[in-house]
């Protein structure tokens, strides 16, 4: 069980604004032979609960923006905010990107999206990404044995 809580803390970690990536982690748990099944679903659940502090953050804390430590200036915001209002909720299936992705539901929450709208769309995105890892290497592990 220390296995998936370590992957759990590392997908949690990854979707936050802080640097730090998971993929590595579950492909290697997947090269040991742990279960594909609930490596996808710890990886997935954390992520995805990561992305929710993200949206919560952008929720409550935009007052702040004014202040350094705020993690988004007002120009790259306002452009943040007008690319997404164009796309609008559906944009979240991406959230998954590494680049931008934590962007996305740190909009979704100053946009004061519904929260188990972005739940629902979030946990797709990032699931399928987990599982497109996991099919390819877990498929290439096969093809080298």
């Amino acid at each position: 069980m220390e296995v998936y809580l370590g992957l759990f803390t590392a997908a949690f970690a990854a979707a936050t604004l802080l640097p730090f990536y998971s993929e590595a982690l579950l492909i290697g748990l997947q090269a040991g032979g742990h279960d594909p099944l609930a490596l996808w679903f710890w990886a997935t659940a954390g992520n995805t609960l990561g992305a929710a502090v993200n949206w919560a953050m952008g929720r409550w804390l935009l007052r702040f923006q004014d202040r350094r430590w705020f993690p988004f200036k007002p120009h790259k915001l306002g452009i943040a905010q007008r690319w997404y209002q164009r796309w609008g909720v559906w944009s979240l299936l991406l959230a998954w990107l590494p680049v931008g992705g934590d962007a996305l539901t740190f909009i979704a929450g100053i946009m004061r999206v519904r929260f188990d709208l972005f739940f629902v769309l979030t946990w797709i995105g990032k699931g399928a990404r987990y599982a497109v890892l996991l099919g390819l290497f877990g498929g290439i592990a096969r093809l080298t044995v």
